[in-house]
């Protein structure tokens, strides 16, 4: 992966069109070491969940509509999605020099879905509260991120226990990667134990987003 990293850098030093033309080969040697990479990781993560689709985004930039024209990004990210409807959440790979991470969970969620889960965050904390208490997602993650408000959503309580939570808007998790990580040769397994680590939360989401707060099935 030190190709990767080498290429994304310069990248980020000659981020224009006629560089990258000039160094075509050594982006198409790079993405390849990401297929590679992806590819490992999606057979053996497939060993245990069920994942319907791997999607690395591509290098270049939409800049219709935004003041930055770098033509580039300066990092690769891949989604390894899980089968839905029965399955929910995702796994996700950022690879970039200084900037690496893995993460997971739900990225700008549909309203509804953010409203069950804060609803079962209201009726019962206590078992959010478990898995985010795991020594292992203690180890990787610290906690769960994401946008949230600065005060309590309409309808709920702002003196309630899961506050905290309740006021988030996505609900993810990440765990950093150094460079030195990155080129490591254990990676991969690196990678996959951090998803392990996660499988426990996105569990949880999956039975709260696929049955109401009585616990019937929705799907």
């Amino acid at each position: 992966m030190q190709e990767v990293l080498n290429f994304l850098k310069a990248l980020a030093q000659n981020n224009n069109r006629e560089w990258f033309a000039a160094n075509k080969d050594k982006y198409q040697s790079a993405a390849e070491a990401i297929k590679t990479l992806t590819g490992d990781i999606a057979k053996k993560l497939a060993a245990t969940d069920n994942i319907s689709a791997v999607k690395t985004f591509r290098i270049y930039r939409d800049v219709r509509f935004s003041k930055n024209k770098a033509p580039y990004k300066t990092n690769s990210g891949t989604v390894f999605y899980r089968a839905e409807p029965a399955l929910k959440g995702a796994y996700y790979l950022h690879i970039e020099p200084g900037k690496s991470f893995i993460g997971g969970g739900f990225w700008h969620p549909d309203p509804k879905d953010v409203q069950r889960i804060r609803k079962e965050f209201e009726l019962n904390p206590a078992e959010i509260r478990t898995i985010v208490s795991m020594p292992a997602f203690k180890k990787f993650f610290g906690n769960i991120t994401g946008d949230e408000l600065k005060t309590a959503p309409k309808g709920f309580d702002k003196n309630l226990e899961a506050i905290d939570l309740i006021r988030k808007k996505e609900f993810i998790v990440m765990r950093p990667l150094a460079d030195r990580e990155v080129i490591n040769p254990g990676l991969v397994e690196d990678i996959l134990d951090t998803y392990l680590a996660m499988r426990p939360f996105l569990d949880y989401m999956t039975d709260v987003l696929t049955t109401d707060l009585n616990g019937e099935s929705v799907v």
